[in-house]
C-alpha cells in the first residue's frame, strides 16, 4: 500500500496544473466550455430545434435557448431512457441517476452521458483527492482504504439496454480499476438493496480494516458509526480506524452534525472536506480546509449561468455570466452540461465567497425544502401530505410549518410540524401516520431515510392554539402584505420561536 501511495499521488500531482489554469483564467476556461457544448450538439434534435450553428456568442446562446425545469426537460429524457440516440445529447447515453421527486414525478431521472461520467464525476473525485494531498503532503491516506456508501441500481424495467439508481451508485458501478483497489466495502455489499442488510454488512466487513477516509452522506455514515460501535464495543471510531483521517461528505449541511462525528470519532485532528456532488453533475470542493466554501470547478464540461433569485420566476429571467456575478448575492444557478442538461434550473441557490478565484458557498434551494437528512422534502410534497390527512381524519388547518430534529448521540432525526388547526382530527396520531405515509409516497428519498427508522423518525405533530401563527407573524413585524409562514425550512430558527413563544405564553 506504502508504493501504491506514492504512485497515486505523484499521479494526482500532474492535475493541480490544470486546476490553477482555470483558477487563472475563468472566463477563457467557461466561453470554451460553452463553445464546446454548442459545437458538439449541434446536430442533436435539440440543437437543430434551437439552431445551435448559428450561435456564436453569448448573447446568441442566451436568446435562442430557453432556461429548462426539469418538468420541461423530462419527455426527453424519457425519450433517452427509452433507447433514442442524438435527442438532447449526441452520444448514447445508458446511465440515469435517479434523483428526489418533483410535483409531478416521485423520481426525476438526470442523464450521465460517459462524457459527464469521466470528466465531471470522475474528475471531481480525483481532483478532491489531488487537493486534499496537496493540502496534507504527509498523509497516509492510501495506506488504506476509503469507505464508501453506495447507493442502489437496477436495469430499467421499460428497455434493458439502460439502467438507472442513486448517482453513487451509478458512479461505483462504473468506477475504473484502481479506485476500486482503494476503496471499501465491495461493489456487492456497498450497493445492497436494503438498508439494514447493507450497513450489517457493511459494519462486517470493514471492522477489521484499516480504513483511512470515509465518503458519504452524513446522516447515513452516523447510522454506520452508530452500528460499528454497538457491534464492536468499541467506545469511539479512533478505537475501530486508527488510521482514519478524513471524512468527505455532501448532499446536506454539515454543521449540524459536526459536534456528533466528534463525539462518534473523538480525535481533535480528524478532517472534513466538503463536496458539492449532484446527480446533474461535480460543482465543487472544499479546497482549503480553513474556509468554509467550495472551490467552483470550472472545467468539468459544465457551463454555468446565474439568476437573481428574485427573477427566477420571471418569464425572461436576467442570467449572468461568472464575470457578472456579485460577492454575497443568492443566486440560482443554471447548467448546461456534456449530458444534455441546457440552461437547466437545477434547483439550487448559492453565493459568491470569493471572485478570485471563484468559490461559493450552498445557499438553499429555490423553493422552500428540508434537506437536513437528504430527503429534499418540498413544499408540494407536504401540501399533499397535509391534504390527504385531513382529508381522513376530518381535520381542516389554517396553518403550518415544519422544520427538522436533528439528529444527536441521544435520538435518532426527524420532522417536527407544528400545525393550527381549524378542525381538530378526529386522532392526531392517526393523522401523523397518514402525512408519513403520504410523504414517503411521494417521496422516495424520504422514504429511503424513513426505511425502518434507520434515519428519520416517524414525525412529531404538534397541534397549537388558534391564532398561534398570527402572534409570531406579529411579534416579527411581519403582518399584512406579502408575509406569509414559511411552510418549510432547513433550520429550526422558525419552529423554535414559535415554540418558545407558546411557552411564554403558558
Amino acid at each position: 500500500m506504502k508504493l501504491l501511495n506514492t504512485l497515486i499521488k505523484k499521479v494526482l500531482k500532474q492535475r493541480l496544473t490544470q486546476i490553477e489554469h482555470f483558477m487563472r483564467h475563468p472566463h477563457e476556461v467557461q466561453e470554451r466550455t460553452r463553445r464546446q457544448l454548442v459545437a458538439l450538439a449541434a446536430n442533436t434534435e435539440w440543437g437543430k430545434r434551437h439552431r445551435y450553428e448559428k450561435i456564436r456568442h453569448y448573447e446568441q446562446f442566451q436568446a435562442q435557448v430557453p432556461v429548462m425545469s426539469y418538468e420541461e426537460t423530462q419527455p426527453y429524457i424519457r425519450r433517452m431512457m427509452m433507447g433514442e440516440k442524438n435527442i438532447l445529447w449526441p452520444s448514447q447515453v445508458r446511465w440515469f441517476a435517479k434523483s428526489s421527486g418533483t410535483t409531478d414525478a416521485r423520481s426525476k431521472f438526470i442523464p450521465v452521458s460517459r462524457e459527464s461520467m469521466e470528466t465531471s464525476h470522475f474528475r471531481g473525485g480525483r481532483d478532491v483527492l489531488a487537493l486534499y494531498i496537496h493540502n496534507n503532503p504527509k498523509t497516509k491516506f492510501f495506506w488504506g482504504k476509503g469507505l464508501s456508501i453506495g447507493g442502489t441500481f437496477q436495469v430499467n424495467p421499460e428497455n434493458p439496454k439502460t439502467y438507472y439508481g442513486d448517482v453513487s451508485g451509478v458512479i461505483m458501478q462504473n468506477l475504473p480499476q484502481w479506485a476500486q483497489l482503494i476503496r471499501t466495502p465491495p461493489v456487492r455489499v456497498a450497493t445492497l438493496e436494503k438498508w439494514e442488510e447493507k450497513i450489517e454488512a457493511m459494519v462486517r466487513v470493514t471492522m477489521q480494516q484499516n480504513v483511512t477516509s470515509i465518503l458519504g452522506v452524513p446522516t447515513w455514515t452516523i447510522v454506520l458509526l452508530e452500528r460499528m460501535l454497538e457491534i464492536t464495543g468499541k467506545k469511539n471510531i479512533r478505537e475501530v480506524w486508527p488510521g482514519l483521517e478524513v471524512f468527505i461528505h455532501g448532499a446536506v449541511a454539515f454543521h449540524p452534525y459536526r459536534q456528533y462525528f466528534d463525539s462518534l470519532i473523538q480525535d481533535s485532528d480528524m478532517r472534513y472536506m466538503e463536496t458539492y456532488n449532484a446527480s446533474e453533475g461535480f460543482f465543487g470542493l472544499q479546497d482549503d480546509l480553513s474556509r468554509d466554501d467550495m472551490l467552483l470547478m470550472l472545467d468539468y464540461g459544465t457551463f454555468y449561468e446565474f439568476v437573481p433569485i428574485q427573477e427566477l420566476d420571471s418569464p425572461y429571467p436576467s442570467s449572468l455570466t461568472l464575470s457578472e456575478v456579485e460577492l454575497g448575492v443568492n443566486y440560482a444557478m443554471l447548467i448546461s452540461t456534456n449530458a444534455g442538461l441546457w440552461r437547466y434550473k437545477i434547483g439550487d441557490t448559492v453565493k459568491f465567497t470569493s471572485k478570485n478565484p471563484y468559490r461559493i458557498k450552498i445557499t438553499g434551494r429555490t423553493k422552500h425544502f428540508i434537506n437536513a437528512f437528504g430527503e429534499e422534502l418540498i413544499i408540494e410534497n407536504a401540501e399533499v401530505g397535509i391534504a390527504k390527512a385531513c382529508e381522513h381524519t376530518g381535520a381542516i388547518i389554517s396553518n403550518f410549518t415544519a422544520a427538522p430534529i436533528y439528529m444527536s448521540d441521544r435520538s435518532k432525526g426527524g420532522h417536527e410540524w407544528v400545525i393550527e388547526f381549524e378542525r381538530e382530527p378526529e386522532d392526531l396520531e392517526i393523522f401523523t401516520h397518514i402525512l408519513d405515509k403520504t410523504l414517503r409516497e411521494v417521496n422516495s428519498d424520504y422514504d429511503a431515510k424513513r426505511y425502518q427508522d434507520m434515519a428519520l423518525l416517524m414525525p412529531t405533530v404538534h397541534s397549537v392554539p388558534s391564532g398561534t401563527f398570527y402572534e409570531w407573524l406579529r411579534r416579527r413585524g411581519k403582518l399584512g402584505g406579502q408575509h406569509k409562514v414559511p411552510r418549510l425550512s432547513n433550520n429550526r430558527e422558525y419552529i423554535d420561536e414559535i415554540l418558545s413563544q407558546l411557552n411564554w405564553q403558558d
